[in-house]
């Protein structure tokens, strides 16, 4: 369980947590970013039961968390959420190296965001520097992984210490404790951040096949779940005892270092920074790697042409690592050349992330009130609704979780930055041309009736997104 519950805390906790005191700062004061963290915190565990219970369900769905959607929803519907994961794990990668490069910057000026040429050149050079190592099978030692974890969790744990005892002013903390604006807007605008740092809690799903009892995943989630959610309530909630809010959100990304500076002096940033820039590195081989996983999946599948599952020499899905690779350097090239902000990647990557969220849920839903999903092309198949029987008490109660996720992941949506929604959607839609292809090469119908519903909604929202664009009235 100590193994299973450590996993699941080492694939959530990655870059957010250490800009989060500026990134909830921009959004809240103290009083309702506790609101959001509470909603947060049952909204999200919601989340991560969802896939722990369909794991449990449908064991033999082991195409990642879109095939659940593909399932129970069609094929359309797990294409899209499958594409629209893929991209958010690309815009993620995109962040942690524009986060990796502004933290180096503040000590090698060489570096820094006023030389942007040079960061795109860095960031792109270290992307394709891991394609490399990635398509020879090259993957993380154990102990690569462990030092990885222990680099981000001490410093963060050393935070929270300083903070706590040297830094933190209750004073301080209590003035203005509401905010000057509505609460309502200010807990409002802390939801996607929050939901950022919490990405990768569905790892949980996967894990669970390794458990040696289910009763071990299920305790494991809620303690690697609450031990997480209290480490980031941790971090944001007391910075806001050093310095006010308004001080707070005109921090750079890196906000923890010069929050833990203000306490204890500068090598308190650099021990924040060194354990940022450890973190990020160690991630972003593994979400380079994971970003591939969606495609690959697809292929194999037969939603995308299978030449991009083929595998190397080495047993590395080479064209799906290639095909991400590619798409990361073109993000790279937009977010730097329209100096997007770092605040904006994440929310941009926590909507598309959301897709998959919103329809592994409401499948949930639906297996518990009607026994199965919407009708599935490839009845017979895997994707068929076999599965372990489920008493009635334990189907009202996965009931009541799916529910509870499928309106919290629409709250998301409803919370998001219109912005990011509708180039949410722009970024779906170019998925439509290989998904239309492929359909049409394998002689099978391209949309049902619900499906044709979702891309008139999709190329409604795209075509919103390019006029707004073209006028500049849409801008990340």
């Amino acid at each position: 369980m100590w193994s299973l519950m450590a996993l699941i805390i080492g694939s959530t906790v990655g870059a957010g947590i250490f800009s989060l005191p500026q990134n909830i700062a921009s959004a809240a004061a103290p009083g309702p970013s506790l609101i959001g963290w509470t909603i947060t915190a049952v909204g999200m565990l919601s989340i991560a039961f969802v896939f722990q219970i369909l794991a449990v369900r449908k064991p033999h769905l082991e195409s990642g968390v879109y095939s659940y959607v593909r399932a129970g929803l069609g094929d359309f519907i797990g294409f899209a959420s499958a594409w629209g994961y893929w991209l958010g794990s690309v815009i993620a990668q995109v962040g942690y190296a524009t986060l990796f490069f502004s933290t180096i910057g503040f000590y090698v000026p060489f570096f820094s965001s006023e030389n942007r040429w040079v960061s795109v050149i860095s960031v792109s050079a270290l992307t394709w520097i891991i394609f490399a190592l990635l398509t020879r099978g090259v993957k993380q030692a154990a102990f690569m992984n462990l030092v990885a974890t222990v680099a981000k969790i001490l410093p963060i744990l050393a935070f929270i210490l300083l903070v706590a005892f040297f830094g933190f002013s209750w004073d301080r903390f209590t003035t203005d404790f509401w905010g000057s604006g509505s609460i309502f807007e200010q807990v409002k605008g802390t939801m996607l951040f929050t939901v950022w740092v919490f990405i990768g809690v569905e790892g949980a799903s996967v894990y669970s096949k390794q458990a040696k009892s289910r009763a071990d995943v299920g305790r494991a989630t809620l303690l690697g779940f609450f031990s997480v959610l209290a480490l980031l309530v941790a971090i944001s909630t007391l910075s806001y005892g050093v310095m006010s809010q308004e001080e707070l959100a005109a921090l750079p990304d890196n906000s923890m270092a010069a929050v833990l500076t203000a306490v204890v002096g500068p090598w308190g940033g650099a021990l924040i920074s060194l354990g940022l820039c450890l973190s990020v590195l160690g991630a972003y081989v593994s979400w380079q790697m994971l970003a591939a996983e969606p495609v690959a999946m697809m292929a194999y599948d037969g939603l995308l042409p299978r030449a991009l599952g083929k595998t190397n020499n080495n047993g590395a899905p080479w064209a799906a690592q290639l095909v991400s690779t590619i798409v990361i350097q073109l993000w790279v090239i937009v977010f730097f050349i329209s100096e997007a902000a770092y605040t904006s990647m994440v929310q941009l990557a926590t909507v598309l992330y959301l897709v998959p969220y919103l329809f592994s849920a409401l499948y949930l839903v639906l297996l518990t009130v009607r026994g199965k999903g919407i009708s599935h092309p490839h009845a017979g198949t895997r994707f068929d609704d076999s599965g372990p029987a489920v008493d009635t008490e334990t189907n009202r109660r996965h009931f009541v979780i799916g529910l509870l996720a499928m309106v919290y992941s629409v709250w998301l949506f409803y919370a998001a930055d219109p912005v990011y929604v509708l180039y949410g959607a722009l970024a779906v839609a170019p998925g439509l041309v290989p998904y239309v292809l492929t359909r049409i090469n394998t002689r099978e119908r391209i949309f049902n009736t619900f499906e044709w519903v979702v891309v008139a909604i999709i190329l409604v929202a795209s075509g919103i997104a390019i006029s707004g664009i073209v006028q500049g009235t849409l801008a990340l």
